[in-house]
């Protein structure tokens, strides 16, 4: 897919630069809730809490954080159905809230949770609506519709009504409507919810030809861990509005000082191993498990419990990136209430 003035309208044609620019952003929503028997009192929650980040052209980002960390409702405000409360946001150059139509020609949107194609339509006329709507030059949107029917798998769909379609046949459908246009910057909110395995597989695939061969740019928030691993150079992590982490995957391991192990199988049965560079954290009749840090090397343990027992083999596991995530929540928490401040870090997190 390549963009085109036809398709994107004013697109500038720069292939450089931030696409996406978060300074100082928030948004806070005024709830009301029961204080009496008459009365009712209002207060405010700030969902997202001065997040600033930029995504350069062509990259691919994951966004994760546990429920209400304000993923939502950030790329609400991308796509400019939620105005910020405070600070400055761009995508494309472009202020969301304020030229919201002007936008929504040069970004694509997928949210797991709901579709964007006609309930009663069959695929195909879904997307002819949807070739009109963006003006998408008639030979375009039939090479555009050709490729994501292929790769997604959806030539025998294409007839069916939507309400017709399993949740994961949904899914591939809504990504092909959201790339029908040739957007720049494609948003993507859980996409793989509630998918097989199979059907995770193949929208994976897809995205990662996407990014590779036409340089769209690709914001993923998602709950599964393995599509940021599978799809992401780089991650953001938000927790209570706030941006926690925001660099490459493998240092997610630094920062919330995970752990590696060392997975020792011994000739015979011995006391634990005994060594400076790591400790020994379980033992079952000969084999033996080693924890040490996942920021270090593993050779020079290896090499070390190698020449001073008599190892029949061993193998090194990393960290589960799920714990890896959870463990900085629990910092965060930590430090939350130690210093009675909810904007307390959790530890070395890198910034941009």
């Amino acid at each position: 897919m390549e963009m085109t003035d036809g398709v994107t309208g004013d697109a500038t044609g720069d292939v450089t630069g931030d696409v996406i620019e978060l300074d100082g952003v928030a948004k806070s929503f005024v709830v009301r809730r029961r204080a009496g028997l008459f009365r009712r009192e209002k207060r405010e929650v700030r969902a997202v809490d001065g997040l600033s980040f930029r995504v350069a052209r062509g990259e691919m980002v994951g966004c994760i954080g546990p429920n209400g960390a304000g993923k939502s409702t950030t790329i609400k405000m991308l796509t400019g159905i939620l105005t910020p409360s405070a600070g400055r946001l761009r995508v494309a150059g472009v202020d969301p809230s304020v030229e919201r139509t002007r936008l929504a020609r040069r970004i694509g949107v997928v949210f797991g949770q709901r579709t964007t194609l006609w309930w009663d339509l069959p695929l195909r006329d879904s997307y002819r609506l949807m070739h009109r709507m963006y003006r998408v030059p008639d030979r375009r949107f039939r090479e555009n519709l050709d490729r994501c029917v292929e790769l997604l798998d959806l030539a025998e769909l294409l007839d069916v009504p939507v309400r017709q379609l399993s949740l994961g046949q949904r899914m591939r459908g809504d990504i092909a409507a959201a790339l029908l246009h040739d957007p720049e910057v494609l948003y993507l909110d859980e996409p793989t919810i509630g998918l097989d395995v199979i059907s995770k597989a193949k929208v994976r695939a897809f995205l990662r030809d996407l990014n590779t061969e036409s340089g769209t740019t690709v914001l993923l928030t998602t709950h599964d861990l393995t599509d940021v691993e599978q799809l992401c150079r780089r991650v953001l992590v938000i927790d209570h509005g706030r941006l926690m982490y925001d660099g490459a995957l493998s240092g997610l391991h630094s920062a919330a000082e995970s752990e590696r192990t060392l997975v020792v199988d011994l000739e015979r049965e011995l006391p634990p191993v005994e060594t400076e560079l790591a400790r020994t954290v379980r033992v079952e009749g000969p084999r033996q498990w080693l924890a040490f840090p996942a920021s270090q090397s593993a050779a020079p343990l290896v090499a070390a419990v190698v020449e001073r027992y008599p190892v029949a083999d061993l193998s090194v596991r990393e960290p589960d990136i799920e714990a890896v995530i959870a463990r900085m929540y629990a910092e965060r928490a930590a430090a939350t209430t130690a210093d009675g401040a909810p904007g307390a870090e959790p530890g070395p997190a890198a910034a941009r």
